[in-house]
C-alpha cells in the first residue's frame, strides 16, 4: 500500500488530548523495523525541523534566525514520538498533553524574554 505521507501529515496542525495547539508538522523522521520497513518514529516541529525541510537560503536563513534566539545553537527540531498520535484527520491529534512533550527552545526564549515581560501576561488566559 503506498501513503502519501505528505499529504497526510506533513503541515497539519498538532493538538494534544486537550485540543491545545501544540505545532505543526513540519519533518518526519523515519526508522526501519526488524525486516527493514521504513516507518515514521517522529513528528519532527520547529523552526530546525522547517528550515530543515525547506532548505536552500530561506531554510539556511529560518535556521540562522531562530539560532539567534536559543542558548545552546544550533537549534534542532523537536521530536514527538509517533506512537503519542491518537489519530489524524484534520489535524494531527496527540493522546498527551503539551506539558508532557519536549518543548521549543525558540518558544521557551521568547517566553522568557519576551512574553513574561508584558505587563499582564501572567493573567491571560490560555
Amino acid at each position: 500500500m503506498r501513503v502519501q505521507l505528505g499529504r497526510q501529515l506533513l503541515d497539519r496542525q498538532i493538538v494534544d488530548r486537550d485540543g491545545r495547539l501544540v505545532g505543526k508538522v513540519d519533518d518526519l523522521a523515519f526508522a526501519f523495523d526488524d525486516e527493514g520497513h521504513p516507518y515514521v518514529d517522529h513528528l519532527l516541529t520547529g523552526q530546525g525541523a522547517l528550515g530543515q525541510r525547506l532548505g536552500g537560503l530561506i531554510g539556511r536563513f529560518l535556521v540562522a534566525l531562530a539560532d539567534r534566539f536559543v542558548e545552546n545553537p544550533p537549534v534542532r527540531p523537536v521530536p514527538i514520538p509517533f506512537s503519542l498520535v491518537e489519530r489524524v484527520d484534520s489535524a494531527v491529534r496527540l493522546r498527551c498533553r503539551n506539558a508532557d512533550l519536549p518543548q521549543s527552545p525558540v518558544e521557551n526564549w521568547l517566553r522568557r524574554n519576551v512574553i513574561d515581560r508584558i505587563p499582564g501576561a501572567h493573567r491571560a488566559s490560555g
